[in-house]
């Protein structure tokens, strides 16, 4: 009994599996004949996509976002570029001190960094070399005065007839050699440092002095000391270097690409330069520029170029490092807009066009140089277009699907 139950039950498995396996056919066939496959497919749903390049905001989200739309303007458009420089005094007002004869320091009176006044005393030298000068100049003027009068008897006995014109010749010859002796001796005073005014003391009082003082040219700052209290010194020896600071050089080397930057400004009639240092992140200075390089440097291939620079209250230092800014000549009527609103992506620049109150265009454009700030357009924008310049990133990031 319970085998032929089993019997039936198979047997009806079989029946209904047969009868499905042949719908399953007759679907596959109605579906072939009348072609249509894609049935399927199309009753899946279908996401709706936004015109390319076009954004959309409501008013509340661009104002939350800090949209700021200004139109595209022409204007004189200037370009800069940026050299490092360096700062050294005015070489005009400075003066490395040396000494014309050799001798010992006695004393030293100025200071590295000190305020000194013109004819100041810094310090104080012995030299035997000026004290056998002085004295080889006491010896040909006392030779001179007794050649003088023995020519002056030469003549007189010569008019009483009790000499010949000869021996008058021999006297004259023997003053003119002596008072070229003279003469000599008294030049290489003068070339050991003896003013006009000491010559006529050492005529008048006969006393040797070998003493040597090293005074300032004129007022300034010691920047540079190189003697100390005993030491020998030469004549090849810088001892003092003494500048004025009120005002300063900026030394600088442009490129032999850049020089167009350097003739336009120095053909503006004196145009003031900008000028940054690093001690002072904060303070722009005004210079002038005051010598441009005829020839360039062979290796380098740079020109040089100097600005002069006040420095009254002297925060400006030697050897200062400092970046200079010369601006190109004005190129009017040229349309820009500023750099914040370029964006840029795979190779591409664009800017955002407001078509409307809600909607926000993508523009390409084809841009030129930057000065920084503005950024010309060569094409792709027109004057007047209202263009989005902060919060245009924003708007960079919804086109690309990428967080802000």
């Amino acid at each position: 009994m319970k085998t032929r139950l089993d019997s039936t039950r198979a047997a009806s498995f079989w029946t209904i599996q047969r009868i499905c396996g042949l719908l399953f056919g007759l679907m596959l066939l109605e579906a072939g004949c009348d072609g249509t496959p894609n049935d399927v497919v199309a009753s899946k749903p279908t996401a709706v996509t936004s015109t390319p390049g076009l954004i959309t905001l409501s008013a509340e989200e661009s104002s939350r976002v800090g949209l700021v739309v200004q139109p595209a303007a022409l204007s004189d458009f200037r370009t800069h570029r940026d050299f490092p420089a360096i700062v050294q005094p005015n070489q005009r007002n400075m003066a490395e001190i040396t000494t014309l004869v050799r001798g010992r320091v006695v004393d030293v009176y100025a200071d590295l960094g000190q305020e000194v006044k013109a004819n100041a005393p810094l310090a104080i030298l012995y030299s035997s070399e000026l004290g056998l000068a002085q004295s080889a100049y006491l010896k040909a003027q006392a030779k001179l005065h007794v050649a003088e009068q023995a020519y002056g008897r030469a003549k007189f006995l010569l008019e009483e007839k009790v000499i010949g014109e000869a021996e008058l010749q021999r006297r004259h010859a023997e003053l003119l050699s002596i008072q070229a002796e003279a003469n000599e001796s008294r030049d290489r005073l003068k070339l050991l440092g003896m003013s006009i005014e000491e010559l006529r003391r050492l005529d008048r009082s006969r006393e040797i002095r070998s003493v040597v003082p090293i005074v300032a040219p004129f007022a300034g700052r010691i920047i540079g000391r190189n003697l100390t209290r005993g030491e020998v010194v030469e004549t090849t020896e810088k001892l003092f270097v003494i500048a004025d600071l009120s005002e300063v050089w900026i030394l600088a080397n442009i490129p032999e690409k850049d020089i167009s930057f350097v003739h336009s400004v120095h053909a503006s009639g004196g145009m003031p330069v900008e000028v940054q240092v690093n001690a002072y992140p904060k303070e722009t200075f005004k210079g002038t520029i005051t010598y441009v390089g005829d020839v360039l440097d062979p290796v380098t291939r740079t020109m040089h170029l100097r600005l002069e620079l006040p420095n009254p209250d002297g925060r400006l230092k030697p050897e200062m490092f400092a970046t200079i800014r010369l601006f190109s000549e004005a190129q009017p009527d040229r349309l820009a807009v500023p750099e914040i609103a370029l964006q840029r992506d795979q190779g591409r620049t664009f800017v955002f066009v407001q078509r409307s109150a809600s909607e926000y265009e993508m523009r390409e454009v084809h841009v030129g140089e930057s000065n920084g700030a503005l950024t010309s357009i060569l094409g792709g924008l027109n004057e007047g277009e209202p263009v989005v310049t902060h919060g245009a990133f924003v708007l960079k990031s919804e086109l690309l699907k990428k967080p802000v």
